[in-house]
């Protein structure tokens, strides 16, 4: 008897949750599809209003955090759950997770300074210090900011150790010098060599004519005059100038029997007795 007053208990809790459970799922579902939708709009909107990519994806990025969480909120409501309390003890156990999590919610504040004081948005070309990391910044997020290398590779950087490093943003000008060195040997004739230099960079379709491109002495190396050029360009031409110029330099050197020496060494040999 009493197994079947269980059975008959088990059967009506079954019967009285299933269409719950079955429209907490549909709801979950038909919500993140809703939401996918909603941050799709609201980002294309901020974007419209002249906001840059950068704050835009931020944004977009807060925004579906929230609204998901609102969604597993009323989810929980729907199994009776208080929410007033949950969220209480949900502030709470957020609370105890950002203690232990201390560094995430760093990334967050990072995120958040980063928007703020913009040293850099998407699209700019940039160097991070520490392991002196060079690329395009592609998205800047809650927690970290991916940058595009390249040769294509996509390199993701917390938040804090953007905001915490040195940050070279080399296209944030909007023009840009390329820095260049070349050595020649101490036998060949520097005018020469300058005037080789500056043609090549007369050439060079994205070289700006303000300022000028000049060559100087820097450097008298220990196996090499070592000869400096800035050219200027566009900051989105600064791997295509640098290119160009080192190629184009090479080239016309070997032309004109002007060397770029290496380091040698000499070995003197001693007979033995």
């Amino acid at each position: 008897m009493d197994i079947i007053s269980y059975k008959d208990k088990a059967i009506g809790m079954a019967m009285e949750y299933i269409p719950t459970v079955i429209l907490a799922l549909v709801t979950l579902v038909v919500g993140f599809w809703i939401i996918a939708r909603v941050v799709k709009f609201i980002k294309k909107g901020i974007e419209r209003s002249g906001t840059d990519e950068t704050l835009s994806s931020f944004l977009s990025s807060i925004i579906n955090i929230g609204l998901k969480l609102m969604l597993l909120l009323s989810v929980a409501g729907m199994f009776g759950i208080n929410t007033t309390s949950f969220i209480a003890i949900f502030s709470a156990l957020m609370v105890g997770i950002g203690m232990a999590l201390n560094g995430t919610l760093g990334h967050v504040a990072s995120g958040v300074m980063l928007m703020i004081f913009k040293p850099i948005k998407v699209g700019d070309l940039v160097t991070i210090g520490g392991n002196a990391t060079t690329g395009t910044v592609d998205s800047i997020n809650a927690f970290n900011t991916t940058l595009k290398t390249l040769d294509n590779k996509r390199i993701i950087i917390a938040n804090s150790n953007v905001t915490g490093n040195d940050i070279i943003n080399i296209s944030g000008q909007g023009e840009v010098g390329v820095e260049l060195t070349f050595g020649i040997g101490y036998g060949d004739n520097i005018d020469k060599a300058r005037n080789l230099i500056l043609e090549v960079g007369g050439k060079c379709p994205h070289i700006l004519q303000q300022p000028a491109q000049g060559v100087v002495v820097a450097e008298l190396g220990d196996s090499s005059v070592n000869l400096a050029t800035r050219p200027f360009c566009k900051s989105e031409h600064y791997w295509d100038t640098l290119f160009f110029m080192q190629e184009n330099v090479k080239k016309e050197f070997d032309k004109n029997n002007i060397g770029i020496p290496y380091p040698t060494m000499d070995i003197n040999m001693v007979a033995a007795n």
